[in-house]
């Protein structure tokens, strides 16, 4: 199993979203093709064909969990990381 693919589990699995790191985070929308701009401590994220922005910020080295919640909703609602996304 791909980094990707487990990084993919633990945000789907919900369980460990305060234990995400912020750059495997990163890592990861970038694997999802997300475009991503850096303002100050703000990261943006977009992608085509998601209406959706995501506006990340870390807190320490970690990932906000509210923050990891909206990617997942993202990830579900546009099915994204499925066979047919590949």
């Amino acid at each position: 199993m791909s980094r990707h693919e487990k990084m993919m589990e633990r945000i789907l699995g919900g369980s460990a979203d305060k234990n995400i790191s912020f750059g495997d985070l990163r890592s990861f929308l970038k694997g999802l093709e997300f475009v991503e701009r850096i303002n100050g401590d703000h990261y943006i994220f977009s992608k085509e064909g998601v209406e959706e922005i995501l506006n990340l910020q870390p807190k320490g080295s970690k990932a906000k969990p509210y923050q990891v919640k909206q990617v997942r909703n993202l990830i579900l609602k546009y099915q994204m990381g499925s066979s047919a996304d590949d």
